[in-house]
């Protein structure tokens, strides 16, 4: 059953944490291999399962520690019918997968959340096809019809909300937020930029959530930046700004490196995670909203520990 559908805890304004890039500590950490960078198919097998408990696990720690609240992303991103189809998934068997991923976190919230962590359940969502070739986007109603069907599935389960991560242009997010309204599912939305700060069809951060709220009525619950490092987006965060005012979360990458430079081994990602969690701080003393705090590419449990000890301390008032 979803315990925070009504009312988003991680909207109050307290210290949210969320996991880091499950993708890349598959790969460099558990020694598995990721078709697709897709880690859906892992729930079905008995090592895959067990290394995403302790993936998850290692993140209920941190939060435990810290006392903070925690927002954990379903093992989804690539569980839709064009990736799915891809790897040999019917629409049957990603139905079961997506549902089994959110039982699977059900079972971490069981173990970690207490008066002090509140353990968010969200179902991710990712784009239809590879975000960074423009001559494969959608339309805002294609979008809303693809997407549809895994939201669906995700709002019978458990799940508090859907998060769309890395995606790369407003219409597609569009047709997820209104997807996500029809299933009567709070959504966030994720958008992912280049070194320069826009999108890669060019641009900017703010319209595409200007246009993304224009068309649904500002139907998002809040947005986020994810698989960028902070240092690509940190200049166009404008404290005061009204769409930066919507941005309630990080999830970057822990390398300053390229979308094209990181398109290689899930190593060259590693980062410096105590100079990401300084760069988060930098990020959170200007923008006091900012409230759910995790990682993308190349992070892993080591980043969001230092993370939560830079940035909890920034969380004395209420945003």
């Amino acid at each position: 059953m979803a315990r925070y559908r009504g009312r988003l805890p991680q909207l109050d304004g307290g210290p949210f944490l969320a996991d880091g890039g499950i993708e890349t500590s598959m790969i460099v950490h558990e020694g598995l291999d990721l078709n697709d960078f897709a880690v859906f198919p892992l729930l079905g097998e008995p090592e895959g399962r067990a290394a995403l408990q302790r993936y998850y696990g290692s993140y209920g720690r941190i939060a435990r520690r810290h006392g903070a609240g925690l927002v954990l992303e379903s093992a989804t991103w690539r569980a839709s019918a064009d990736w799915g189809a891809r790897l040999g998934f019917n629409a049957d068997m990603l139905r079961r997968v997506n549902q089994e991923a959110i039982r699977l976190l059900e079972g971490v919230r069981d173990e970690f959340e207490s008066a002090a962590t509140q353990v968010v359940i969200s179902g991710c969502v990712g784009p239809r096809r590879d975000g960074y070739d423009l001559a494969e986007a959608m339309s805002e109603d294609e979008a809303e019809t693809y997407h549809g069907e895994q939201i669906e599935t995700l709002a019978g389960t458990a799940a508090d909300m859907v998060a769309a991560l890395t995606l790369t242009n407003a219409e597609e997010a569009v047709g997820i937020s209104r997807a996500a309204e029809r299933a009567r599912m709070p959504v966030a939305i994720s958008f992912t930029v280049e070194t320069d700060g826009r999108l890669a069809t060019g641009e900017t951060l703010q319209r595409a959530i200007e246009l993304v709220d224009e068309a649904t009525s500002a139907y998002p619950c809040y947005y986020m930046i994810n698989c960028a490092h902070p240092a690509h987006f940190a200049e166009v965060l404008a404290a005061g700004e009204p769409w930066v005012a919507r941005i309630r979360g990080l999830r970057a990458n822990a390398s300053r490196l390229s979308h094209a430079e990181l398109d290689g081994p899930a190593e060259a990602g590693a980062g410096d995670p105590q100079e990401l969690g300084l760069a988060y701080a930098e990020l959170k003393g200007r923008l006091p909203q900012l409230s759910v705090l995790g990682g993308c590419c190349g992070t892993d449990h080591r980043h969001i520990e230092h993370i939560a000890s830079t940035c909890l301390p920034l969380f004395s008032t209420k945003s």
